[in-house]
């Protein structure tokens, strides 16, 4: 697939206008290809089955898409085991059952919780439920003026509270700023703490390798890897999976149920209660497929060149300060700003009239808004659909904007 025709693939720039549409919030959500909406639709209209307890031809056949699908995110994330794959409705609900798991399973009062101060709010919140419930204490890694996790202060952390949980975002939603997630973990470990990563901004990016980062845990979302809304990944290591309790408890996920008691399923069905998500699976398949046609090392290298263009570009714009780091070394295209005495969420509206999707507002992200003394910014979020192009029609458009505030 040549990535010149990739916009071609998603029928939503299809439609010609006066303004067409230049999508700028893909660390929200990604636009959906046609691949993905032909073989969800194929589903519903001519395969449509439960999966797992059905002996029918149909319901078999669902289940071996549906199982399918598992070895496929398996082999995308280079896990060691099938099971270690777990199907839940997004990444906050992968990051919640890690959070519940390992603090009814684990922790006890006193104990200690490692964030940093880029994290999202699905991050950060489930923990302070946990530690007002446990008892225990969360500390934050303070960043650097660029935008980057300060490791010296982070190994400082580590060696005096020793805690027993680390979570790290791979990539900031709001910064763009790609953590050496490698580095932490291994650090992390060291002082004896559990790892989660949060992949949700990226498995569309990069070339994810969870055995080669060693964490103990990674959460993404479908609907930021193109494709759908309601479905995400958890992966665990098998060992602590096996011991960590479930957190919704139902069908398909008992082995046993008596008047006194229930026995749970094993991997991964004891993670996965209810029906499940089928059409959202094979959409997940689908969107897999899609990047692994491309290709991460090409994606990566082609949002490589286009963070730098954009670096560039939004140099041109009259007061507009950027947050994060100023070039394209471990950097995604993720790119929040301010520009002098205009609100952001003018900003994004002034854009909307000229067909620029943003997103203006806290990004989930409200403590490292608060680091850099402020309430909000303009977002702009690129992936593989996005040109240059559009990036020289953003900056003509706030150049625009600057200058009908400034008259």
């Amino acid at each position: 697939m040549m990535l010149e025709t990739i916009k071609k693939e998603f029928p939503i720039f299809r439609k010609r206008g006066v303004k067409p549409l230049a999508y700028f919030d893909n660390a929200a959500t990604t636009q959906k290809p046609d691949v993905v909406l032909e073989r969800m639709d194929a589903f519903y209209r001519s395969k449509n089955a439960p999966v797992h307890r059905g002996v029918y031809a149909l319901a078999e056949a669902a289940t071996a898409k549906y199982e399918g699908v598992r070895g496929h995110v398996k082999d995308f994330i280079n896990a060691e085991h099938r099971k270690e794959i777990i199907f839940t409705s997004g990444a906050t609900a992968s990051i919640n059952m890690v959070v519940s798991g390992v603090a009814n399973a684990f922790l006890h009062r006193g104990d200690r919780i490692l964030l940093s101060d880029m994290e999202h709010h699905a991050m950060i919140v489930p923990w302070q439920a946990a530690a007002l419930r446990k008892k225990i204490k969360i500390d934050f890694v303070p960043l650097t003026a660029e935008g980057r996790i300060n490791l010296s202060v982070y190994k400082k952390l580590l060696a005096k509270h020793k805690p027993k949980f680390v979570g790290i975002t791979h990539v900031s939603n709001v910064l763009g700023t790609e953590n050496p997630v490698r580095e932490m973990v291994a650090l992390a470990h060291a002082v004896g703490a559990l790892v989660l990563v949060d992949a949700a901004q990226s498995v569309a990016h990069l070339d994810v390798d969870v055995q080669n980062l060693n964490c103990d845990f990674m959460a993404f979302s479908g609907h930021k890897m193109y494709g759908p809304t309601g479905i995400g990944v958890l992966y665990g290591k098998k060992e602590l999976l096996e011991k960590l309790p479930p957190q919704v408890f139902g069908g398909h996920m008992i082995e046993q149920v008596t008047r006194t008691k229930t026995t749970y399923a094993p991997l991964p069905k004891k993670f996965e209660a209810g029906t499940a998500p089928v059409a959202e699976v094979i959409g997940l398949g689908a969107a897999i497929s899609f990047l692994q046609k491309i290709g991460l090392k090409t994606i990566a290298k082609n949002e490589s060149s286009l963070t730098a263009y954009a670096l560039r570009a939004l140099k041109n714009v009259s007061g507009l300060t950027l947050l994060g780091p100023a070039t394209a070394d471990a950097r995604a295209p993720i790119f929040s700003f301010t520009i002098a005495g205009i609100h952001p969420h003018d900003i994004a509206t002034l854009l909307d009239r000229e067909g620029i999707a943003v997103r203006a507002g806290h990004h989930c992200a409200q403590i490292l808004h608060e680091s850099f003394s402020l309430d909000a910014s303009v977002r702009v979020s690129l992936c593989v659909y996005n040109t240059p192009a559009e990036i020289d029609r953003l900056v003509v458009a706030l150049n625009a904007i600057q200058k009908k505030f400034q008259s």
